[in-house]
């Protein structure tokens, strides 16, 4: 069966993997060669317009794939004083850092660890912008133009705490800054960017002469098969003609996106109130949950909606989370304890944030490296939970 024809047509990634071949279950499986493909892509972007791009540790932070995503990336951008340090001492390149707040006692220490700093206020960058030294120092934006539906991950919405307004910046001297950021998008295409460019050209104009760089964020799917490449590379290019200055993009998602799956076991088959359920050695709200926050039905490999297939199961996980669902989905035979699945495009935002969760086990890791090599990079153990706590 080809399981790509209609999830990923143009993406495969993991092909011919044998279940069975991997002794830990649950694990997270990285196919390196897919993510190599995503960082070819966004290179040529960087060398049809020199920007420079990031990757976002928020969504994917597999450090020990450093090695091959520097080889294309130009650094790094951190939300916290760990995620910092974390890009200085295992990326080694450049370290943008950004947070809704600082700490006080960690400023210095973020600082001396980042290339650049960028607030969320006029009024942080103010108190903290004469006892900070050698950091190129930026402002988050918020040009207030939504695209992004859900709210939970639109920075632009009503009641945003995301980013300095227009009617915010009276009092801003452009000369205390170098750069801006404006992070607007989620899973959007280079149209969406289009747009928003618009607005924030018209808003923040004044500023745009006086800058070195600007950050253009996140939450551009550039590395999916329908997005608008020429676009993107026109847009970039626009910028930088019209005001002179750097441009940088630090995508998370687009960097490992169709890059990894999710192996699972399953535990327990039983009939409840006129539904076949199935208990997995997993949990939604432990291991992957964009599940339940987004929300979404993610894709098993060989499954289909619910009752296209002969045999129809509610998949549940672990944890006594009454809500820790998958989903439902239908299978060409009928599910037996100790049968394995396999979770697609597990790769970003599920490893960053991951939890213990009633204790339960966290999923190994495993590269699946060029040769088609099967590495395990880590497993977890008693320890890792009791010593969180």
């Amino acid at each position: 069966m080809n399981y790509y024809s209609d999830i990923f047509p143009k993406r495969p990634y993991l092909k011919d993997l044998q279940l069975d071949d991997f002794p830990k279950s649950p694990a997270y499986i990285i196919d390196e060669q897919a993510l190599e493909r995503n960082l070819k892509i966004l290179k040529q972007v960087k060398d049809q317009t020199s920007c420079k791009i990031l990757l976002a540790l928020k969504g994917f932070a597999t450090y020990k794939t450093f090695p091959l995503i520097k080889e294309y990336l130009d650094g790094c951008c951190a939300s916290s004083l760990w995620e910092a340090q974390l890009a200085r001492e295992e990326f080694g390149l450049e370290v943008h850092t950004y947070a809704p707040a600082f700490r006080q006692e960690e400023i210095t220490q973020i600082a001396h660890l980042s290339d650049h700093l960028i607030f969320n206020s006029v009024q942080q960058l103010e108190r903290y912008k004469d006892s900070l030294n050698n950091v190129e120092i930026g402002l988050r934006v918020n040009p207030e133009h939504s695209e992004t539906e859900v709210d939970l991950y639109n920075p632009c919405s009503k009641f945003s705490r995301l980013g300095a307004r227009i009617s915010d910046l009276d009092q801003l001297n452009p000369e205390n800054i170098s750069g801006l950021h404006m992070h607007t998008l989620c899973q959007k295409g280079a149209d969406a960017l289009a747009r928003t460019l618009e607005v924030f050209e018209e808003k923040f104009t004044r500023f745009l002469p006086h800058l070195k760089w600007l950050n253009l964020g996140g939450g551009h799917h550039i590395t999916q098969v329908d997005y608008d490449l020429d676009l993107l590379i026109k847009l970039i290019n626009n910028l930088k003609a019209k005001y002179d200055l750097q441009v940088y993009l630090e995508p998370g998602e687009a960097v490992a996106i169709n890059t990894g799956s999710l192996l699972c076991t399953v535990l327990e088959v039983f009939e409840s109130a006129g539904f076949k359920h199935v208990i997995l050695d997993l949990s939604a709200t432990c291991h992957m949950p964009d599940v339940l926050e987004m929300p979404y039905r993610p894709d098993i490999r060989g499954a289909a909606e619910d009752g296209v297939k002969a045999f129809t199961y509610r998949l549940g996980g672990m944890s006594c989370l009454a809500g820790d669902n998958f989903g439902i989905y239908s299978f060409d035979a009928e599910l037996q304890v100790g049968d394995r699945l396999l979770f697609d495009d597990m790769s970003h935002y599920t490893m960053v944030k991951t939890s213990f969760f009633n204790g339960v086990g966290h999923p190994s890791i495993y590269l699946r490296n060029k040769d088609n090599e099967n590495v395990l990079l880590r497993e977890f153990s008693y320890s890792d939970y009791k010593n969180k706590l």
